[in-house]
């Protein structure tokens, strides 16, 4: 049994490892303020006396005993993360400098949920670990793409400085139930869209391509990665790639909807292609993912149908 924090632990993944960690036996503290996350993700998990939720926000310092550290506190959505830039910087920075802080005192292992965002708009694709991205340093996407670069940094030089005990999982698009209704990325806005019938909103001309990876088998490794050994970044994803117009068709086929579909601007510095080259997962975790692509979206489709 071990004492793990997770930072970001009511959101959307963060509830997920939340309640896989707990089932396993572990003692839990989920710490959360609320801006994205919903205690309606964790309220299940409440009464469990292995299970403590704390309002915190990672801007400040926290103190615990602690044996290891998730950190997973951070928007993740544009729409989220655009609304206050400078929060989402100082999320991705001050809050890794504090948990980073919080495990060399304790001695903790800690892993930061980083993003494939850090590769921008790729020049290399599929996108290995080795790539360095093409990020845009001052566009609306760069509180997030630049936050999450910075923390990974940071992550590195606390290894090498203070030897901190750390793991980077560079996270590729994830989808499932607990997703929040006003998300604003893909799979929650085409589900959505597609039940109420709406049009469905396809940005530019739909031929640009995302590989969407279920929450579960990211969980996997997620906590696979913290069990190993290796303190580099790793890609975590789905390498099933598609474009976003045969995304949009799919989902109106699986909702049965009847849904037209209706082509926007594509917005600034929206990345073209998004595939993970998951070789050092496989490699390193032994890890791959297991859901298909309508498996996962079959549930969640039943997810959000319970919700609206």
């Amino acid at each position: 049994m071990k004492r793990i924090l997770i930072t970001g632990g009511a959101g959307f993944i963060g509830s997920h490892l939340s309640e896989r960690l707990l089932n396993e036996g572990n003692d839990i503290i989920c710490l959360d303020n609320f801006y994205t996350g919903s205690k309606d993700n964790i309220r299940h998990l409440i009464g469990n006396n292995r299970f403590e939720l704390v309002r915190h926000d990672v801007i400040n310092e926290y103190n615990i005993e602690i044996d290891e550290i998730y950190n997973l506190a951070c928007p993740a959505s544009p729409v989220h993360y655009q609304y206050n830039p400078v929060k989402t910087m100082k999320t991705s920075v001050m809050g890794i400098i504090n948990m980073l802080e919080l495990a060399k005192r304790c001695n903790a292992k800690i892993l930061q949920a980083s993003t494939s965002e850090v590769y921008g708009d790729p020049k290399i694709h599929p996108q290995t670990e080795e790539y360095w991205g093409n990020v845009n340093p001052i566009g609306l996407r760069s509180c997030y793409d630049e936050g999450k670069r910075a923390a990974e940094t940071l992550m590195i030089d606390y290894r090498r400085q203070n030897n901190v005990n750390i793991r980077i999982a560079r996270i590729f698009n994830t989808y499932g139930p607990k997703m929040a209704l006003n998300d604003g990325r893909v799979v929650s806005n085409f589900i959505i869209q597609a039940l109420k019938n709406e049009p469905i909103t396809v940005y530019g001309t739909g031929s640009q391509t995302r590989a969407f990876c279920y929450v579960s088998d990211i969980v996997d490794a997620l906590i696979k990665l913290m069990n190993s050994s290796y303190s580099l970044p790793v890609n975590l994803g789905n390498p099933d790639e598609h474009s976003i117009l045969d995304f949009a068709k799919y989902i109106i086929e699986l909702t049965n909807s009847k849904s037209e579909i209706i082509f926007k601007e594509l917005p600034m510095d929206d990345p073209m292609q998004r595939e993970p080259d998951i070789s050092l997962a496989k490699s390193i975790l032994n890890w791959e993912p297991k859901v298909s692509l309508k498996e996962g979206l079959l549930n969640t489709i039943k997810y959000f149908e319970e919700r609206i």
